[in-house]
């Protein structure tokens, strides 16, 4: 079915009156021009799908509300920060693979223009290139600058958010959010300056524990280590360049440069074994509770189900289960690189009277990355009773990478049953 071009915005200008605008396809010349006659054809799903209206929803309203002098004035007083955000659209509508040569190439090309220019920024503020030239690199190296860290940040929350718990890991997510938000808040040149340093480490040092173990073939506590050192003594190598660029200022400022960055190390490291750091590079798919899998001899996955009602598809809802046999199960897909092999376990819980959780079993098998479309497995739970049971997906030293909860109900019977085929 085509999507009609329609743009509701209410938008408020220097004051005046809130104002309605609404514009049909068939009338709407960014359709025509700008995304092309049938918005149809534009494929999205999920997260981008629900971003990209947002997106398009909010600039067809800002062209009917505003004019383009007063676009412009804006732009102009927060180039850093829309530069900051183009860094974010870039990876919303470009990344999907870790594993994939395109991503790995737009994100080493972040890495590339985030280090080029912070060295040619402050080059350009020590004015050690001819006058002209410093005037233009301090005026437009901060936006290449800022559109990098945007971009690379922006693809670490992407990356990291598919392959965890978004709850388990939200220590990790709230300090990339932290860093992202102190962008804006900091007007002296000598913080900024270490709030780049700050902001540079946490980003190569993200992007070197995600690509390592894609290159490596392996994961693990060697590796996560092996990545953390190499992010460090790569940083510690464009800060040596500062000191040579702007000197003054990185000698009044070492101990803080050192306390920063062992802080930042430090704590990324301790995060990391808490396991309130994804299990990076490994992504989880497909997690459900079912009544039965079976595996045929085509190695294709037999899946029952129970039909919910509409209400239990809410977020947070719970899906209900009545099995019809001794044993129900979990079933997952779990994407991997191509060249990593490793191993997953699920881990079956039941919350207790007290309301803890209670561990039933846990149990492990390898996979690798040779399935594009995901690992596939399965557990089985053949001793259950009434309650709230979860399933969670996790790598050997317990990091999360998700879970699903479901009520099982001995009691009332089931009701209608879908089988699917993977």
């Amino acid at each position: 079915m085509a999507l009609d071009c329609l743009t509701k915005a209410v938008v408020e200008v220097a004051g005046r009156e809130c104002k309605f605008s609404t514009v049909r396809k068939r009338d709407c010349f960014y359709c025509r021009h700008f995304l092309g006659t049938n918005l149809s054809s534009i494929i999205l799903d999920g997260p981008q799908f629900c971003a990209a209206v947002f997106f398009l929803a909010g600039y067809f309203g800002m062209m009917i509300g505003m004019n383009f002098s007063k676009i412009a004035g804006t732009v102009s007083r927060n180039w850093l920060t829309f530069a900051f955000i183009g860094g974010f659209i870039t990876d919303l509508l470009l990344l999907n693979r870790i594993d994939d040569i395109v991503d790995n190439l737009i994100l080493l090309t972040y890495v590339v223009l985030a280090t080029v220019s912070l060295l040619v920024f402050y080059a350009g503020v020590a004015e050690r290139f001819p006058y002209r030239v410093s005037r233009v690199v301090q005026k437009y190296a901060p936006i290449v600058l800022q559109y990098s860290f945007g971009g690379l940040l922006s693809g670490m929350l992407i990356f990291y958010g598919r392959s965890g718990d978004w709850l388990v890991s939200a220590p990790f997510f709230i300090l990339i959010l932290v860093v992202i938000i102190g962008n804006e808040l900091l007007e002296k040149r000598s913080d900024r300056l270490l709030y780049y340093i700050a902001l540079y480490f946490i980003g190569i040092f993200s992007y070197v524990v995600l690509v390592l173990p894609v290159l490596l073939g392996r994961m693990g506590d060697g590796i996560f280590i092996l990545s953390g050192l190499l992010a460090l003594l790569f940083v510690s190598g464009v800060i040596r360049m500062l000191y040579s660029i702007v000197p003054n200022f990185m000698q009044s400022n070492t101990r803080r440069v050192i306390l920063m960055l062992s802080t930042l190390y430090i704590s990324l490291t301790a995060l990391y074994f808490f396991n309130l750091i994804p299990p990076i590079p490994l992504s989880l798919t497909e997690l459900d509770i079912v009544q039965s899998v079976v595996r045929d001899s085509n190695g294709d996955y037999r899946i029952v189900d129970e039909e919910q009602p509409w209400y239990r598809q809410i977020p947070l809802v719970r899906n209900e289960l009545h099995p019809t046999g001794s044993s129900i199960a979990c079933f997952t897909r779990v994407y991997a690189p191509t060249r990593l092999e490793t191993r997953i376990y699920h881990r079956w819980e039941f919350k207790d009277a007290a309301g803890d959780w209670q561990e039933a079993f846990r149990f492990g098998y390898p996979i690798t990355g040779e399935n594009r479309g995901g690992y596939r497995g399965f557990t089985r739970l053949e001793s259950f009773r009434d309650g709230i049971w979860r399933c969670g997906v996790e790598n050997e030293r317990g990091q999360v990478l998700g879970r699903t909860t479901v009520r099982i109900n001995t009691t009332d019977p089931a009701r209608a049953m879908v089988t699917r085929i993977e």
